[in-house]
């Protein structure tokens, strides 16, 4: 099993004012995490930079060049109430999404078996035509619908295990028979999207929120029953994951209880489902994860998962 690990120091300068929960050290303490040993035969990469055309594929260019031209020369910028731009942050912005793209195209043409792309900001918050929850454009909805049109994937699913609902990836995919959008997350809770009832135009978004206070028995089973039968009915030519780390029980964003073990179980179910339907072809993108050793810890337990197949 060979796993790519796509990294870049870009992510490193988007910066955000003190006390800010999506912070440069978030990055520093995966990186640190993934230096250990037992992670030697990850293949390394850094992240290309995404393209305007590339951006298109899930948000309109007048959107995106809008986000690009409100870059600061100095200072911060605020795009809404907690997503802010500095200097350097259309430089990470643009590498998260390349290297979502890049862990695509590895994974498409068989170089590697999957890959984890760990870099920030976030992406699934953002909607086709708005940035919001720290997320500027989508990553996760872009790399799918690369997938699509530059590999011919013709069934992408994209499981969202952030603890806050990937409200963007929601309704980008909306009316797409051709995209499973799956998540857990915690309920209510920012950004207050992500019912049950939530099921889109041809019944490919599947939610299954979680409440305050659940822990691993509820977030398993929520996988078993509600998502899991659903990607494997499914038979996807690619599965993407949303990997947010804050349903970890550290996290001072919300209030799920999940340790470790879950997310690598929750992984190693997703790789038995793509050895199945797809070749074992996953692609994971980072999103949110606010306390630094449970980011740190749970990163390790999900690449530790891929590698191991």
């Amino acid at each position: 099993m060979t796993t790519l690990l796509i990294t870049h120091p870009a992510s490193l300068r988007h910066q955000t004012p003190p006390g800010h929960p999506e912070r440069p050290d978030r990055l520093r303490a995966v990186e640190a995490a993934l230096e250990d040993e037992r992670f030697a035969a990850l293949i390394r990469e850094d992240a290309g930079q995404a393209t305007l055309e590339q951006v298109a594929l899930c948000h309109p260019r007048d959107f995106a060049e809008a986000i690009l031209a409100a870059s600061p020369e100095s200072g911060l910028v605020q795009i809404d109430s907690d997503t802010l731009m500095s200097p350097g942050t259309v430089d990470a912005v643009l590498h998260g999404v390349g290297g979502a793209i890049q862990a695509v195209d590895e994974v498409m043409t068989g170089r590697v078996s999957n890959a984890f792309s760990a870099l920030r900001p976030p992406g699934h918050h953002a909607e086709t035509a708005r940035a919001m929850g720290f997320c500027f454009f989508n990553s996760a909805a872009i790399a799918a619908r690369h997938a699509q049109r530059r590999h011919g994937a013709g069934r992408v699913a994209v499981i969202d295990w952030d603890v806050h609902h990937g409200n963007g990836t929601q309704e980008i995919f909306w009316d797409d028979p051709s995209v499973l959008y799956a998540s857990t997350h915690e309920m209510p809770l920012f950004p207050g999207t992500g019912a049950a009832s939530e099921r889109g135009e041809h019944g490919t978004i599947v939610n299954a929120p979680l409440r305050a206070g659940d822990g691993s028995d509820v977030f398993r089973e929520a996988l078993e029953v509600g998502i899991l039968p659903r990607v494997a009915a499914f038979e996807p030519d690619l599965i993407i994951i949303s990997a947010g780390f804050d349903a970890h029980w550290r996290d001072p964003l919300a209030n799920i209880n999940l340790k470790e073990p879950d997310f690598a179980w929750a992984t190693q179910k997703l790789m038995e489902i793509a050895d199945r339907s797809c070749g074992g072809r996953i692609v994971s993108i980072l999103e949110g994860g606010y306390d630094l050793e449970g980011l740190a810890r749970s990163t390790a337990a999900h690449v530790t998962a891929l590698m191991r197949g």
